[in-house]
């Protein structure tokens, strides 16, 4: 959880918004994954936010299931990504990581048992997409017990008791959604969401990075200047690897370029 609040205060010292890319581990398969996160990191991401694949990806649009199937092809199990997730640790040991993942995962090694290999192998946050915050409980008991943060979405429909559950129990960031519905950046991100923000502020909430249709360096702009900390892009990365995997130097230079160009629209 420390990294995480580092990071914001490093960045809110230097004037900067956080740009935070996702990526689902093992796409498209765990050699290729691996130099694809080194890419994003040295690139000048803030934060990464990885995902397990999971046969059921309910909040996840076609990109992204893609990116599953890829993985799923390549034999990833979730055993192989925790396995990445202590190499990723190990070669980048002061950037906040983030997984975002379902339930079912959690539930098969046992909720405690989850929360304890995550800080075995140094992950700062759990997002648990399909367990909303008022039957969150266990959830993040375990996490808290392991020093990780437990992650929460804020949905631009949230009503004011939703907003202060977010604030009281989320810790690390909050995942402040642009729009209802699945990822991708086939939707733009709706904005403005700075009445939600201004709320999430006044509730002491975790810092909001808003994600969701984040595809472009405007985005990323308009976000920060809404009051949102930083912005979440997954979609179109994701689909980078996508259209490039089978020429791995000219899909790394793509990602970079696209890490680069975003990093650079979270600066004042």
């Amino acid at each position: 959880m420390e990294r995480y609040q580092q990071r914001f205060t490093a960045l809110a010292a230097r004037r900067e918004g956080a740009f935070v890319p996702f990526v689902t581990l093992g796409d498209p398969n765990p050699e290729l994954s691996l130099a694809i996160i080194d890419t994003l990191v040295e690139a000048g991401a803030d934060a990464l936010e990885l995902g397990i694949p999971f046969s059921d990806p309910l909040a996840d649009g076609p990109t992204i299931q893609n990116a599953t199937l890829r993985a799923f092809a390549a034999g990833v199990t979730p055993t192989r990504c925790f396995e990445m997730l202590a190499a990723i640790r190990e070669k980048h040991p002061d950037i906040p990581i983030g997984l975002l993942m379902y339930a079912n995962l959690v539930f098969h090694k046992g909720i405690d048992a989850f929360y304890q290999r995550c800080a075995e192998v140094g992950v700062d946050s759990v997002l648990v997409a399909d367990v909303p915050v008022e039957e969150s409980a266990p959830f993040r008991a375990a996490a808290l017990r392991h020093g990780i943060a437990p992650i929460f979405i804020c949905p631009p429909n949230a009503d004011d008791g939703l907003l202060r559950e977010v604030a009281a129990h989320g810790r690390g960031y909050t995942y402040l959604l642009s729009r209802a519905g699945v990822t991708g950046t086939e939707q733009r991100a709706q904005l403005p969401l700075g009445h939600l923000i201004d709320k999430l502020t006044e509730y002491q909430a975790a810092p909001p990075l808003q994600g969701f249709g984040i595809s472009e360096p405007s985005q990323v702009r308009e976000a920060l200047n809404a009051g949102a900390a930083g912005a979440i892009s997954g979609s179109a990365i994701v689909r980078i690897i996508e259209q490039h995997h089978a020429q791995p130097e000219e899909m790394l230079r793509r990602l970079a370029t696209f890490v680069t160009e975003m990093k650079a629209a979270t600066r004042a």
